[in-house]
C-alpha cells in the first residue's frame, strides 16, 4: 500500500469528499459531556457516532480502531483512540501509536482525511512525522494501491493548530528517504544511488558535490570501502556534498552506511535473514535527507554529507576472511567476518570526515547491527557517543520527534580488546558475541579517529538504527529528523 499525503490547517477541508473520517486523540477526549465541535468532523450527526465508537473498547498500549457506517452520508466514520499516558521513555505524542493506528487504517484506495487532536501544539512535529512514517511512497504493482491521505491538528477545543511549512517538508523528506530504502537492489545500485545524490543535491543552492568510485577509491586511501563493494557488478563509492554558510561555528559531517544489497558477503546469510537487505542502506538514506533538510532551512553550521556506498556481493573479486584491510586511518584490518562490513565503510567516512575536512563533529548513522534489536528495540535507535552533552541532546531530540532513541555505553577501554588481532592493528568483528557488540561495532568507527587531529575536542555521535529504519517489511524515513534536529541544536 502506498499513499499521497496532505497536510491542512483547516479540519473543514481536509474532510472534504472523504470516504473515511477518521477521528484520532487520546481516550479521555471521547469521555465526559460531549465532543467539541470540529468543522467537517464532528457536528450534531456525527458526535454520537464517534463518541459511542471511541468508548467501546480500551485503548490498548498502541491503541484501538473502531469503526461505523454514517448510513446518512455513506462514508466511514472511525474513532481510532489513543492510550491517556505513556512511559518516559516514550514520546510523549504517543508517536508510535499514532503510527500504528493510521498504518491499521489506510489499507484502501480511498480518501482518508485524518484529524489528530493533540494535547498540546509541541506534540504537532513528532505527530506529522509519526503519520508520515506510516504511509509508505513506493509502490513496484502493475496496478499501484494508492490512498490519499489528507490530515489536520487540532488541540483539545478543536481549534487548529496550523502545521508549519518546515514541519510538512521534514516529513516529505523523511518518506523520500523511506522511499529509497523501499527500492529494490536492482534499481538502487551503488551507482543509482549516487547519480541520484548528485543530480539532487547538486540542485541545491550552496551546495557543491563530489564523487569518488571504483579504482580511485584506492587513489583516496579508502580501502575498507573499496574492500567491501569491489566484488560487486556496480562500483563502490564515496559522495561528498558540503554546504558551509558564512560565520558558521561548527562543520558538522554527515556519514551513512549506504550498503544497497548485503549478502553477508562469502561469510553469506542464511534464509531469512538475507531477505530485506536493501535496507542497509537506511543510514545513508537518513543522513541524506537530513543533509537536504538542513540546507533548504539555510542552517548557520557549515554541514559535509558522505555517502559511502557499496554492495556486499559475492564473486570473484570478493574481500575474504583474513584479509587485511588499509583503512583510511591508516590502520590495518584483518577481516574476520565479511558481514561485518557496514563499520568498514563508516570507518573509511568518518576518518576523511575527522583528517581530510576536519569537521569538529562527526555523526554516522548505520544499519550496523542486529544487535541493535536485541539492546534497545524497534522504535528506539541506539546511540553512542563521546560528549554527555551530545548524548543528552539526541535522547531530548528524539522525545521531541517521536524518532527515538537510547544511549549505550561510550566505553574504549572495555570494547577495545574485542578487536585484537595477531597479524593486524585489529579484526572488525567481536571475540565474544556476548560483550556488548553493538557499543563494540560503534567503538570500532570511533577507533579510526581517536588518534585523529583534534581528536579530544572532536564530538562523535554514532546512530545504530537497524530497527527502526525498517519496519514490517518497509523503509520509515527514521533519522532524519533526529539528525537534522540535533544538528540545529548544536550550540
Amino acid at each position: 500500500m502506498s499513499a499521497t499525503l496532505r497536510f491542512h490547517d483547516d479540519s473543514e477541508r481536509a474532510a472534504r469528499r472523504a470516504d473515511v473520517l477518521v477521528l484520532l486523540a487520546p481516550a479521555r477526549f471521547f469521555k465526559g459531556d460531549g465532543l467539541p465541535p470540529i468543522p467537517g468532523f464532528i457536528d450534531r450527526t456525527t458526535r454520537p457516532i464517534f463518541q459511542a465508537a471511541g468508548t467501546a473498547r480500551p485503548p490498548g498500549d498502541l491503541g484501538a480502531t473502531v469503526a461505523s457506517l454514517d448510513v446518512r452520508h455513506g462514508r466511514t466514520l472511525a474513532a481510532a483512540v489513543l492510550p491517556d499516558a505513556v512511559s518516559r521513555y516514550n514520546c510523549a505524542a504517543r508517536s508510535e501509536a499514532i503510527a500504528a493506528r493510521v498504518r491499521a487504517l489506510v489499507t484502501d484506495r480511498k480518501r482518508y482525511a485524518l484529524c489528530v487532536v493533540l494535547d498540546t501544539p509541541d506534540h504537532l512535529r513528532a505527530a506529522a512525522l509519526a503519520v508520515g512514517r506510516a504511509l509508505a511512497i513506493y509502490d513496484a504493482r502493475s496496478k499501484p494501491k494508492k490512498a490519499r491521505v489528507h490530515v489536520a491538528f487540532v488541540d483539545r477545543r478543536g481549534a487548529p493548530i496550523p502545521v508549519p511549512a518546515a514541519t510538512a517538508r521534514l516529513v516529505a523528506l523523511a518518506r523520500e528517504s523511506a522511499a529509497l530504502v523501499d527500492t529494490p537492489p536492482s534499481e538502487l545500485t551503488p551507482g543509482a544511488f549516487a547519480e541520484r545524490a548528485l543530480s539532487t543535491l547538486g540542485a541545491l543552492d550552496g551546495v557543491t558535490v563530489e564523487e569518488i568510485a571504483g579504482e580511485a577509491l584506492l587513489e583516496h586511501d579508502l580501502g575498507g570501502i573499496y574492500a567491501v563493494g569491489k566484488g560487486a557488478a556496480s562500483p563502490p563509492r564515496m559522495v561528498l556534498a558540503s554546504y558551509a554558510p558564512e560565520g558558521a561555528r561548527h562543520h558538522v559531517a554527515l556519514v551513512g552506511k549506504g550498503v544497497c544489497f548485503d549478502t553477508g558477503g562469502l561469510h553469506l546469510k542464511g534464509r531469512g535473514f538475507m531477505e530485506g537487505m536493501k535496507s542497509d542502506m537506511g543510514g545513508a538514506a537518513a543522513v541524506f535527507g537530513a543533509f537536504r533538510a538542513l540546507v533548504e532551512r539555510g542552517t548557520d553550521t557549515a554541514v559535509t554529507l558522505i555517502l559511502c556506498l557499496a554492495e556486499n556481493a559475492i564473486g570473484p573479486r570478493s574481500y575474504k576472511p583474513d584479509d587485511v584491510v588499509r583503512l583510511h586511518s591508516g590502520r590495518t584490518v584483518e577481516i574476520n567476518n565479511t558481514d561485518a562490513e557496514g563499520r568498514l565503510l563508516l570507518a573509511d567516512g568518518v576518518s576523511y570526515a575527522a583528517r581530510n575536512l576536519g569537521a569538529d563533529v562527526v555523526l554516522d548513522a548505520a544499519t550496523l547491527t542486529g544487535a541493535q534489536l536485541i539492546s534497545t528495540g524497534l522504535a528506539h535507535a541506539a546511540v553512542v557517543t563521546n560528549d554527555a552533552g551530545l548524548e543528552a541532546r539526541f535522547v531530548e531530540t528524539g522525545h521531541a520527534t517521536g524518532e527515538l532513541c537510547h544511549p549505550l555505553p561510550f566505553a574504549p577501554e572495555l570494547y577495545r580488546r574485542e578487536f585484537e588481532s595477531p597479524v593486524a592493528d585489529l579484526r572488525n568483528s567481536v571475540k565474544n558475541r556476548m560483550n556488548a557488540q553493538t557499543a563494540c561495532a560503534a567503538y570500532f568507527v570511533y577507533a579510526q579517529i581517536e588518534k585523529a587531529p583534534r581528536a579530544r575536542r572532536r564530538l562523535w555521535g554514532h546512530v545504530d538504527l537497524a530497527g527502526p529504519a525498517f519496519r514490517d517489511d518497509r523503509g520509515t524515513g527514521y533519522g532524519v529528523a533526529l539528525l537534522a534536529d540535533t544538528v540545529e541544536g548544536l550550540s
